[in-house]
């Protein structure tokens, strides 16, 4: 897309601090990390979220995830990795390319993120088991 920065960084359009690139993803550390190493892998080609990547794809970014935490880990001597993938704006994406942040963690970081654990009752796992289950059912 035309006017989607992160193609543009995906593709070289834009510099990039590039730490991986094959011919399909650029990785790339992020200009506003929550800690050291902070990095985001790009897809070249757009897609703006997981419900539009192919399956193919999104089996290949998981393994360069994979590759790039092991990878970084050892570089950084960092003490844990979260993967985040935010789709839609509820859900707090803000850059509609889909794309994997690779936060590396370290012992006393504060760089949490997070949310208020709930309780899950009977009634919503009842609920939610049911419609996800007939969906499944359906996609079938």
């Amino acid at each position: 897309m035309e006017d989607c920065i992160f193609c543009k960084l995906a593709n070289g359009i834009f510099d990039s601090a590039t730490i991986y690139e094959d011919g399909l993803f650029r990785v790339i550390l992020d200009l506003g990390p929550a800690s050291k190493g902070h990095a985001l892998i790009l897809p070249k080609q757009h897609y703006a979220n997981i419900y539009e990547l192919p399956e193919e794809l999104a089996m290949k970014t998981m393994a360069l995830a994979k590759r790039m935490v092991e990878v970084m880990t050892k570089a950084l001597a960092c003490d844990g990795f979260n993967l985040v993938q935010n789709n839609g704006e509820a859900a707090g994406q803000t850059v509609f390319h889909f794309h994997m942040h690779l936060i590396p963690r370290y012992k006393g970081d504060h760089a949490g993120f997070g949310w208020n654990d709930g309780k899950l009752t009977d009634e919503v796992k009842a609920e939610v088991m049911s419609k996800v289950q007939a969906e499944l059912v359906r996609a079938e």
